[in-house]
């Protein structure tokens, strides 16, 4: 265990999204005083997703997201604000990030051992991953599924209106670990300014 004055290593997470076959995955290397705000950043810039839903972390019993301020949260949800995922986790390894009610992306995320090498990269870093992540707003993981065999099939039915749907093709297994760094560089750098209150 590190001493009192040693700086803490940075923390693994794996990622999956449910209910998907192939596993849609990311290993992904983050600060280990990441805040949950941060963190849902992370997860955003990680499976490609552009924040246009609500979203919402169920870690060690509590649902952690940004309230109703109406409070018409059900079940009550506490403001991720200024929380952080060390200082929530408690003895939890694992937890659930849910994106998009409605679609209701589910990740499962594990925090993993990390043993870092003597040059590892600063995080939040990408190490690792498979399969593209889905399309906003495709509809959820069943739907996803649906499209997927639609793309892939010049024939299918629904071919030509998933594909204007799109604007492009869409390749399951393909995905740029270079540019979801790029991404999470980008972050890395909007969290320097805000520490050091630079505008």
């Amino acid at each position: 265990m590190p001493s009192p004055s040693a700086p803490l290593p940075s923390l693994l997470l794996r990622i999956e999204l449910a209910d998907i076959e192939p596993t849609i995955w990311r290993h992904v290397l983050v600060p280990p005083a990441i805040t949950l705000a941060q963190l849902h950043d992370v997860l955003q810039a990680s499976l490609g997703w552009h924040d246009l839903h609500l979203h919402e972390f169920h870690i060690d019993g509590i649902n952690y997201g940004v309230p109703d301020p109406d409070g018409g949260d059900s079940p009550p949800l506490q403001d991720e604000a200024g929380k952080t995922l060390l200082g929530v986790l408690g003895s939890a390894t694992s937890f659930n990030y849910v994106y998009d009610f409605g679609d209701d992306w589910e990740h499962q995320i594990t925090v993993q051992p990390y043993r870092p090498a003597k040059h590892a990269p600063p995080a939040p870093v990408c190490l690792d991953g498979a399969n593209a992540g889905p399309p906003e707003d495709v509809g959820g993981p069943w739907a996803f599924g649906q499209f997927v065999e639609a793309m892939a099939d010049p024939r299918h039915p629904e071919h030509e209106t998933m594909l204007d749907w799109h604007g492009q093709p869409f390749d399951p297994q393909a995905w740029d670990i270079e540019r979801v760094n790029r991404r999470l560089k980008r972050l890395s750098h909007t969290w320097r300014r805000h520490d050091l209150n630079i505008s």
